[in-house]
């Protein structure tokens, strides 16, 4: 099938990048991997495993963790800081250098090997955002173990499935995190997960932290400094590529989590690739992405890609307000010559509501900041310009998945910057052949809306398969269009080449047989003065099948009237998407139900409109916001 792919407004260098990784995929990435270093060097790009996925490099050897530390170290890097945490919940900085942070992972890895950990085994990491949650992940890819990471603070029967369906050797853990002021115990959590769970690990290392101690449980659970301080380092375990690096779990609609395995040669060529054209970083430069290691994020991005091309990244156990305030990513940037930032939209729209102006940044100096990257949901034009305006600096949205590990979609400023436009992606980065397809599978036109997908095969670095599942891999991504990795969201891509994402595609609602956008009335909402962030989605309507509803968050300090509001929200709508769009509801709450990662609960937030039985996310940030919504949308 013919790409609907329009030329989008690049250079010849963009253009013959894109050509030559779609047209001779296993040179462009043959010649990509030349410029990592191997154990052995590989010379098959891209070949079908036993399952029918596409697998790259079979025959390549490697080890990511030396590759990301001891590499470093033999390129001249052993005393560059690779590492630097920044808690501002326990007032603590420190930083690692290569050689410091090499010689930890190697102990680490040696207390492992103790406790049974060899090549192929699992360890699932339940931790909170300090420096061994990084240093065991990296030992664990040291010994070519294969680590899973749980978001720290996910209730015990999430954490029980997750152990259940790994089936871990060894549990990585600490005695608490710190949420702004509080102190959560994690280990009453691994505890009661582990009482529901059917799998029992052989042992758990645990990290006691002076804000709370762990009760130890002998002949099981393990002091991690003191196992540390008696291991032998453990040397580099070479695997191959295709081996697995990582299970990642991400949620199923089934109920299920999916655990999304990455591999080691093809997630190393990707990384480094990435930090270049994707994010314009230089080695030696300072990369700061502010998430958490529980996410795809945190795996890529705090932890293998700054280290993998020699950069120094920074591990920040806080929040973008209340720690202390408003200004804590300014206060970051300056303190540590942050070259690039990467977060999520909704972590700067919490920064507006507190401070709409932009008066903390006044405080700061972040003239070494040169780019400011955005994704993880919908980047909403009002957020985009209000950055573009505070800060003056280049604001890139791109777009990527769990599943796929890095930026489908972005502003590819390694090869050249593109001129922005508010509310897309940019375009399609090399590799990743994106085609709009209708629900016939054919091609849209430009401008018209369908479902995203990707030709393939995958470029390196994306999904290997679902832990113990190639049927529910198979039937999730590549059923519904042969030939292609159906991503599950919705959009566009205009006349210039450029992509647009719209939202998942179960936010395209039909309303009296017209299917429109929940997007598109998001931006719009989005863009009143007074609105912080907002939400809109379809609920049940017995005479249009379904109509649009928006909640609506206000700016700290707004004095306009509610109703005054939510009239001129109806009627901005009304004005652009036009009568048909029905929007005539309107209700402002005080906060919107997130998970963790920032995305809104918009499946949830139908259900409670619908008056259905909803299951509270064990994702979410805030569970007493669900009964809160509920009780407003009965009062209206």
């Amino acid at each position: 099938m013919d790409s609907n792919l329009a030329t989008p407004l690049a250079s010849q260098a963009y253009q013959h990048a894109c050509r030559q990784a779609g047209q001779s995929p296993d040179t462009f990435w043959l010649s990509e991997a030349g410029r990592v270093a191997w154990i052995r060097q590989p010379t098959t790009g891209v070949s079908k495993d036993a399952d029918g996925g596409d697998r790259w490099f079979a025959d390549g050897q490697l080890n990511t963790a030396w590759l990301a530390l001891d590499a470093q170290i033999e390129a001249g890097r052993g005393e560059q800081v690779a590492l630097i945490y920044d808690s501002p919940v326990t007032a603590t900085i420190q930083r690692f250098t290569y050689a410091e942070l090499t010689a930890q992972v190697a102990e680490t890895a040696g207390a492992l090997a103790g406790l049974g950990v060899g090549k192929g085994d699992r360890v699932v990491l339940y931790m909170p955002m300090v420096p061994e949650a990084v240093i065991g992940m990296l030992a664990c890819a040291r010994l070519g173990a294969i680590h899973s990471v749980v978001f720290g603070g996910f209730a015990a029967r999430e954490l029980a499935i997750r152990i259940d369906d790994a089936r871990p050797r060894v549990i990585l853990s600490a005695s608490c995190g710190i949420e702004v002021d509080r102190v959560i115990p994690y280990k009453p959590l691994l505890d009661a997960a582990l009482d529901q769970a059917s799998h029992r690990p052989d042992a758990t290392l645990i990290l006691q932290r002076p804000q709370a101690r762990a009760e130890l449980q002998p002949g099981r659970d393990h002091d991690w400094h003191a196992r540390v301080a008696a291991a032998a380092p453990a040397a580099p375990v070479p695997v191959q590529a295709t081996d697995p690096l990582y299970i990642l779990y991400t949620s199923g609609t089934t109920g299920k989590p999916k655990g999304v395995v990455r591999d080691n040669g093809g997630h190393a060529v990707a990384m480094h690739y990435s930090m270049e054209v994707v994010y314009g970083m230089k080695p030696g430069e300072v990369f700061w992405a502010a998430s958490d290691v529980g996410w795809v994020v945190g795996h890529s991005y705090i932890v293998y890609a700054p280290l993998i091309y020699g950069c120094t990244t920074v591990l920040y156990e806080g929040k973008p307000v209340r720690t202390p305030d408003a200004g804590a990513f300014w206060r970051v940037i300056e303190e540590h010559k942050v070259n690039a930032l990467f977060t999520a939209p909704t972590a700067f729209r919490a920064v507006r509501k507190e401070d709409p102006d932009g008066a903390l940044l006044g405080r700061y100096d972040i003239s070494s900041l040169k780019r400011l990257f955005l994704a993880g949901e919908r980047l909403d034009p009002p957020t985009y310009q209000w950055l573009k305006d505070l800060t003056g600096l280049p604001v890139l949205d791109h777009w990527w998945q769990t599943e796929t590990g890095w930026a489908i979609a972005c502003n590819p400023v390694g090869i050249e910057t593109m001129v922005e436009k508010p509310g897309s992606a940019t375009a399609p980065t090399p590799g990743f052949q994106v085609h709009i397809l209708d629900l016939n599978g054919q091609a849209c036109a430009p401008n018209e809306q369908g479902a995203v997908c990707i030709q393939r095969p995958l470029p390196p670095g994306c999904l290997a398969g679902i832990w113990g599942d190639a049927g529910r891999c198979h039937q999730s991504y590549f059923a519904s269009y042969d030939g292609y990795y159906l991503s599950g969201d919705g959009g566009y891509i205009d006349d210039d080449g450029y992509l647009f994402i719209m939202g998942r595609t179960d936010d395209v609602i039909n309303v009296a047989g017209h299917r429109l956008s929940t997007g598109e009335m998001e931006e719009i909402v989005a863009s009143h003065p007074q609105v912080a962030e907002c939400a809109v989605f379809g609920i049940d309507d017995q005479l249009k099948g379904q109509l649009p509803l928006g909640l609506v968050v206000l700016k700290d300090g707004c004095k306009q009237a509610p109703e005054e509001i939510t009239r001129e929200l109806v009627a901005m709508v009304r004005e652009q998407v036009g009568a048909v769009a029905c929007f005539r509801r309107a209700v402002i709450v005080k906060r919107l139900p997130k998970t963790r990662s920032g995305k809104i609960l918009r499946r949830v937030l139908r259900q409670i409109a619908n008056g259905e039985e909803y299951a509270v996310p064990s994702t979410i940030d805030d569970p007493g916001i669900l009964s809160e919504i509920g009780e407003r949308l009965t009062l209206y």
